[in-house]
């Protein structure tokens, strides 16, 4: 971006709360409050993991990060971020839709995205959905419910919900937060750690591909009706973690973290670059090492936020020693959910010079027994047909 934003007033959503949309400082660097990991920890930390991240493009690129980090050390490219439905990335697989069927920006897209680690011991899977509840998602969870059943699952829909669906769209979205909540509550074993991740803020100016025609006219030429859809994702956040909350299921405050980086932002108002990405990955395997009690390797934290370097993302004067991860810490709840909302915003935890432990609290979870050392398996689903419509490899 060649030039800061327009600062916007506070917003007020139910209940009192005030969130501003960006804050004064808008030139503010993205900082480095999280630990930074590298591919041979986030390996051990899903080892043995089923990963399964559901959302629009910014979840796609969640997962592409991600398959890239337990792969190596190195960021996203710019043509990666901006592929869509391609045949393979970084020896992932697609499996339905995409390429494989046609390329548009239509309320019925479909990608299916797979990556199967050559060791067999990661597995991370990847829906695209424009609702967050929908026919579509019942049959995902059919899947998930008759398959390997997933150890950690990533879902945000936001800007599609709100953008795409009508002029009752904001209390359509309400009703299907407290359905698909409810569902995976259902659907999801207690073991399974799930992340929602808050919508990222907008920017001043909306083109991504989500829109309409003639929304996206009216986005560019109308500033106010900008303003406006800014504004529902600050409302739908608010609603999304209260009912995350409710439900004891994590919430990752991405609107918060990302609220002073719009120089990683891309153009078009909605998309971000490979810096952001990987920050937003650090912060969501921080997030996740804590909800199952594992121990980070130690670092030194500077006491103020710098700049990302162009290559990784650690900030200079992080002490960064590559290292095994420490088994994970004993705790009431092992690989389970908090008992109650914890919206992760910064590392309220975290001491300087000192190992990254939080203590957990609540009653033991029920544990799914694991079949085999690798977790990759072939399943038939006999009487659900799947919802890809087509065949998982490995």
């Amino acid at each position: 971006m060649n030039g800061a934003e327009p600062r916007d007033s506070p917003v007020v959503v139910g209940g009192g709360m005030v969130f501003c949309l960006e804050n004064e400082e808008l030139r503010r660097p993205l900082g480095s409050t999280m630990v930074h990991l590298q591919a041979s920890e986030v390996q051990q930390l899903l080892h043995n993991k089923f990963v399964v991240i559901l959302g629009d493009s910014i979840q796609r690129a969640v997962y592409k990060d991600l398959v890239l980090l337990l792969q190596k050390d190195s960021l996203l490219t710019a043509a990666q971020l901006k592929a869509k439905g391609e045949l393979s990335f970084e020896q992932d697989q697609l499996v339905a839709g995409g390429q494989l069927g046609e390329l548009h920006n239509g309320t019925q897209y479909r990608e299916v995205r797979q990556f199967c680690s050559g060791s067999g011991h990661h597995l991370v899977r990847f829906y695209f959905l424009t609702r967050v509840y929908s026919e579509y998602l019942e049959g995902v969870l059919e899947e998930l419910t008759y398959g390997p059943a997933p150890d950690l699952v990533i879902i945000n829909s936001c800007l599609w919900d709100l953008s795409r669906y009508g002029r009752c769209s904001m209390e359509s979205y309400r009703e299907n937060l407290e359905r698909v909540f409810m569902r995976m509550d259902q659907v999801l074993p207690d073991s399974c750690l799930l992340v929602w991740n808050m919508a990222m803020p907008l920017g001043e100016r909306v083109t991504g591909g989500f829109l309409l025609p003639e929304m996206l006219h009216f986005l560019t030429q109308l500033q106010p009706l900008a303003g406006s859809l800014r504004r529902d994702v600050v409302e739908g956040n608010f609603y999304s973690a209260t009912l995350a909350g409710d439900h004891c299921f994590d919430v990752l405050d991405l609107h918060f973290h990302f609220r002073h980086a719009v120089q990683h932002r891309h153009r078009d108002g909605v998309h971000w670059d490979q810096h952001a990405h990987r920050h937003l990955s650090h912060l969501l395997l921080t997030h996740v090492a804590d909800a199952w009690g594992v121990e980070l390797p130690k670092r030194d934290y500077p006491h103020e936020d710098c700049s990302m370097p162009p290559h990784l993302g650690c900030s200079p004067g992080v002490n960064f020693v590559p290292g095994p991860l420490p088994p994970p810490v004993p705790s009431p709840i092992p690989h389970g959910q908090h008992r109650g909302l914890a919206v992760h915003r910064g590392m309220p935890h975290c001491i300087h010079t000192s190992p990254y432990h939080v203590p957990r609290t609540g009653a033991p979870c029920r544990q799914r027994p694991r079949h085999s050392d690798r977790l990759i398996h072939t399943y038939k689903l006999d009487r659900w047909p799947p919802a890809h419509s087509g065949t998982w490899p490995g």
